[in-house]
């Protein structure tokens, strides 16, 4: 099982673009997407500094645009990538490149819309002095009881021994005097209070322009940074990824549904690194691989081709599938069971999992072709459960 992850805002250096753009093939694609979101992202990439290329205004559009233009020069044939794709999941801003790379939306979409998230967040950030603080290690509950006693946001969850705190200048001094044991605080080089309460103006301004989005079911299963639960309507994962500005992004459950799938092998597309050291440290015996330059293509295609398999989500103009949206036992719906027809939104059953109890609808209404589960099963993430023959989109 073949998981493709892209990262999020930090991840970038000055001048990591530079090797890719002497590919002519890659560098007119880039300088494509730059136009549509109106920004010299190949200037931003090769000669600026970090300081600049620190601005959210460039860092987002800058990684979602690489992340984009790399899938292509990993796939030439894009067609092939969901042969071998599993599932696809971002960090943060990266989920814009996931829900592109999974045909949710398309590049153009996905470059308009990461260049108005970071001029909004950044508009966000300045209207009160904000900031992250990495906490490293320390035990988890006391980490959290910190957080909240100074009124903290864990803003990004990463896994065993790395949340984030985020909120005013102010909380994060009073934080760092009086700190978790045994755990270490590294200030992020970051503008705002990513993923709080302070970004609802940006969600706002997002949400309006997604309104005018036209979305298609993925081509492989999304992975949610909202809950690690895998989605597969594409107006689902767009209301996500709009609604995650103001969200903590919960990459320890990510990684957890990664698990649940039988992950064998995790491809980070550049600028790479900082997912694979967490996957490396959270899940063990997982081989993972960071692309960072455009030399590692080949090794990067046979990794691909090891632990590749079809997450079998492809589209069909005949039916449509719905699937579990995490692990748990399903529990049919005895309405939707008696019939041969579905309407749109209509409640299919429940799936329980050990943390919850998860309602799965028809998106999509439909004649009943066949059910894949019974009541009672156990399923995993993405597992279909119902195909139905579509009567129309909700």
């Amino acid at each position: 099982m073949l998981v493709i992850v892209a990262p999020g805002q930090g991840a970038q250096s000055p001048g990591f673009l530079t090797p890719w753009l002497e590919d002519p093939t890659f560098a007119a694609r880039f300088e494509w997407l730059s136009t549509v979101a109106g920004l010299d992202l190949v200037d931003y990439g090769t000669h600026a500094d970090a300081e600049t290329i620190r601005d959210t205004k460039v860092a987002q559009p800058l990684l979602v645009a690489t992340g984009l233009v790399t899938a292509l020069a990993l796939f030439p044939h894009p067609g092939d990538a969901f042969e071998r794709i599993g599932a696809v999941a971002g960090h943060s801003v990266g989920e814009i490149a996931a829900a592109a790379g999974a045909r949710v939306i398309t590049a153009e979409q996905a470059m308009v819309l990461v260049r108005e998230r970071g001029k909004a967040m950044a508009e966000a950030s300045a209207a009160t002095p904000t900031g992250m603080t990495a906490v490293l290690g320390g035990d988890r509950e006391e980490v959290l009881a910190g957080l909240a006693r100074h009124g903290l946001t864990a803003a990004n969850d990463n896994g065993p021994g790395q949340v984030v705190a985020a909120g005013t200048l102010e909380q994060l001094e009073a934080f760092k005097a009086d700190p978790p044991a045994k755990a270490r605080l590294v200030p992020l080089s970051v503008a705002g209070a990513f993923h709080t309460h302070h970004m609802e103006p940006a969600v706002g301004h997002l949400g309006h322009l997604a309104r005018a989005v036209s979305t298609h079911d993925p081509r492989t299963r999304v992975i949610s940074n909202r809950d690690g639960q895998v989605v597969h309507d594409g107006r689902e994962v767009l209301r996500r990824l709009v609604g995650q500005i103001s969200h903590p992004v919960r990459w320890d459950l990510c990684l957890e549904t990664m698990e649940d799938l039988g992950v064998t092998g995790i491809l980070e597309m550049p600028p790479a690194g900082t997912l694979t050291g967490i996957a490396k440290r959270a899940l063990k015996g997982v081989e993972t691989f960071a692309l960072k330059t455009p030399d590692q293509l080949d090794d990067a295609r046979a990794f691909c081709d090891k632990h590749g398999e079809s997450a079998g989500m492809e589209n069909s103009p005949t039916w449509r599938m719905v699937v579990s949206p995490t692990k748990g036992t399903f529990h049919r719906d005895e309405a939707a069971g008696a019939t041969d027809q579905l309407a749109a939104g209509a409640v299919i059953g429940e799936v329980a999992s050990s943390r919850d109890k998860l309602v799965v609808t028809a998106n999509h209404g439909g004649q009943v072709v066949e059910w894949l589960v019974e009541d009672g099963d156990l399923v995993s993430p993405g597992q279909p459960l119902l195909r139905l023959h579509p009567h129309g989109a909700s």
